[in-house]
């Protein structure tokens, strides 16, 4: 038997074990927000690799944070050599189940049924981590060696743009060019395509200051909620339509994606509504955007852009105040064209599945961003089980048959960037 057909048949044997861990780590509620029970997950991971023959590590932000203690899991499994490292990355956040009501399974309870594994983090994505873990534990049960090196990590919040988790690995040098050679990203993407990077994101939030009055002399006052209206009846009306005529040429996945876009993410003005309300004109409106910039838009004409449209509106009417602010700014990325991963990852899904890869780029962003930008590793992908559509919905959901296919993938891919010479 070759390398892979061996491996093949040790990630037959293992799928059950693969399951069951991956039904254990999607019964801990690692919801983002706040980061709960991150350590318990992060020590269950850090378990198992360590039973694998893996070298643990627990590794924490340096600056001190609100809320629940992040940690991070990092592991190594040394082969014969130092380089080549694969890096496999995947998060252990999930976002906020929800209404339970519109779930048909309870979201934490990793039920197995009409053969697929039902829960939230079950695709998006803890079924990448262990569809990756158990990708190099196949090998290794079956005998194959590595030249180089094998990394895993499990990071924290990527869900809140992944600053305590994959920013931190690259920040304190884990993860970081000259040491990493190449990194495939666990994100559910679906088991056939292979996503070569992202669309750009800008979060900021736009404030509307004017003055109160009684609500029974509007006149008397200057509505800062009835501004904020007018500014997003102008992004209506000027914007939207000239986002919408912006295409890229990456294979953003869905295909209405590739344009670029605008969403009125929070708004709020006036009083709490969860208290007994006063006859009060507004004075502040607060809204939170979030615009997704292509590849060809550069970031500084997206930002002049908002203001531009500001600008406008504080002209329009000069007895309101405005301000923006920014929240969050990511720079699109894109994997070259032959990167050894790209490459690795595409071959290997035409292997398992007898056709060839899609090449897809995502709408989101993910942590491929930190990867490239802080780390400085270009040659990154996202490959892993589940479907982009389920992450973040009621009934989320990863078939089995895909997160084993999806280690199979792994597996090849593995021994194609760091397997042994020579070894088919």
């Amino acid at each position: 038997m070759t390398a892979a057909e061996r491996a093949f048949a040790a990630i037959d044997g293992l799928r059950d074990e693969c399951v069951a861990f991956l039904v254990d780590l999607v019964r801990i509620p690692t919801v983002n927000p706040p980061g709960e029970r991150y350590e318990e997950c992060a020590r269950m991971i850090g378990d198992r690799l360590g039973s694998f023959g893996y070298a643990v590590e627990y590794v924490r932000p340096r600056a001190a944070r609100d809320g629940p203690p992040r940690v991070n899991v990092f592991a190594r499994l040394q082969g014969a050599g130092v380089r080549p490292t694969l890096h496999f990355n995947g998060h252990i956040d999930v976002v906020p189940a929800g209404d339970r009501g519109a779930w048909s399974h309870e979201p934490f309870g990793a039920e197995l049924a009409d053969g697929a594994l039902w829960g939230r983090g079950g695709a998006d994505q803890k079924a990448g981590l262990a569809a990756s873990i158990y990708a190099v534990e196949a090998l290794r049960r079956a005998g194959v060696g590595l030249r180089g090196a094998v990394e895993q990590s499990a990071t924290v919040d990527e869900e809140s743009g992944g600053f305590a988790g994959v920013a931190e690995l690259c920040d304190q040098g884990y993860l970081r060019a000259g040491r990493t050679d190449h990194v495939i990203i666990t994100e559910p993407l679906g088991v056939d395509r292979v996503c070569i990077g992202h669309r750009g994101v800008y979060w900021f939030e736009v404030t509307a200051r004017g003055q109160a009055g009684h609500g029974s002399m509007p006149e008397l006052g200057h509505n800062a909620a009835e501004a904020m209206a007018r500014f997003i009846a102008r992004i209506e009306r000027e914007l939207k339509p000239r986002l919408a005529a912006r295409r890229t040429a990456m294979p953003v996945e869905p295909p209405a994606s590739r344009s670029a876009s605008i969403s009125l993410n929070a708004l709020h003005a006036g009083q709490r509504p969860d208290v007994e309300q006063t006859p009060v004109v507004p004075d502040t409106c607060v809204a939170t955007f979030d615009r997704r910039f292509l590849i060809e838009e550069p970031s500084a004409t997206v930002r002049a852009e908002i203001g531009e449209l500001v600008a406008a509106e504080a002209t329009a009417d000069g007895g309101i105040r405005w301000s923006v602010r920014d929240l969050m700014l990511v720079e699109p990325t894109e994997t070259p064209a032959d990167a050894p991963t790209r490459r690795a990852v595409a071959d290997a899904i035409q292997r398992v599945f007898g056709r060839p890869a899609a090449i897809v780029a995502s709408p989101g962003t993910y942590d491929q961003k930190h990867v490239v930008r802080r780390g400085g590793v270009t040659d990154c992908v996202a490959y892993g089980p589940g479907i982009l559509e389920l992450a973040h919905r009621p009934d989320e959901h990863v078939r089995l048959d895909d997160l084993v296919n999806a280690t199979k993938v792994m597996a090849l891919a593995t021994l194609a960037l760091v397997g042994e010479p020579g070894v088919p």
